[in-house]
Parts: structure tokens; C-alpha cells; sequence
């Protein structure tokens, strides 16, 4: 139902450009989000983005380095990461059809995942 994909070896500097395609049965994606887990760590926020007021939310560690954007004619979120750095390094997930009454930046915020793509940046 969501597949993430644009993941890979990128150099510290550089920048990928993520999407995740939405397919299936209708689930609400008033709300759609990216999330990151490291090697070792607990799955973070990165960025989510709410159809209300197209309002768009980072985590500080990505702020002003990567933006969240929606191709609504393809059904698409996309994540350009830009000044990537060995500590991006991580597996990025998509999610959509967030609860309500739940902190968006929690995991338990979101009903539905992706399988995640694997970013890695060399130093």
C-alpha cells in the first residue's frame, strides 16, 4: 500500500531525493510522513506533511536541509534531502493515515507503513 523508493549510497554533501507511492485500498492520507531508524535506534520523526493548510513539520535535525512536498495527480510524498550527512544514514520509512489525538511526531501517530528504502552516507 506504500512503497518507498530513491534511496542509496550518497556522499556527505550530497542529496537524495526519497518518494512513496500510495496504491491499494483508500486509506486517509490527510497526513503522510517520513520517518528514519538507524542501526541500533529507535525509528524518529523526520517530516510529516498535513493536507489542512498544506502544513508541513520537520525534526530540528532536519530542518532546512530536507523538505517534504505531494504530487497529489500521483498519489506521491516525496522527501529531497539536500546536505546529507553521515548521521542521515539510516532506513526511511513512509507512513500515512495518521490518528487523531496523537502527537504526530510518535510512531503510534501513524496506521500505515512502508517498507522502508536504506540511505547511507559516507563521510
Amino acid at each position: 500500500q506504500l512503497q518507498a523508493s530513491g534511496g542509496g549510497l550518497v556522499q556527505a554533501g550530497g542529496s537524495l531525493r526519497l518518494s512513496c507511492a500510495a496504491s491499494g485500498r483508500t486509506f486517509s492520507t490527510s497526513g503522510m510522513a517520513w520517518f528514519r531508524q538507524a542501526s541500533g535506534k529507535e525509528r524518529e520523526f523526520v517530516a510529516a506533511l498535513f493536507s489542512i493548510g498544506s502544513t508541513t513539520l520537520y525534526a530540528d535535525s532536519v530542518k532546512g536541509r530536507f523538505t517534504i512536498s505531494r504530487d497529489n495527480a500521483k498519489n506521491t510524498v516525496n522527501l529531497q534531502m539536500n546536505s546529507l550527512k553521515a548521521e542521515d544514514t539510516a532506513v526511511y520509512f513512509c507512513a500515512a493515515s495518521p490518528r487523531s489525538g496523537v502527537v504526530y511526531s510518535y510512531t503510534s501517530a501513524w496506521n500505515i507503513w512502508g517498507r522502508g528504502t536504506l540511505v547511507t552516507v559516507s563521510s
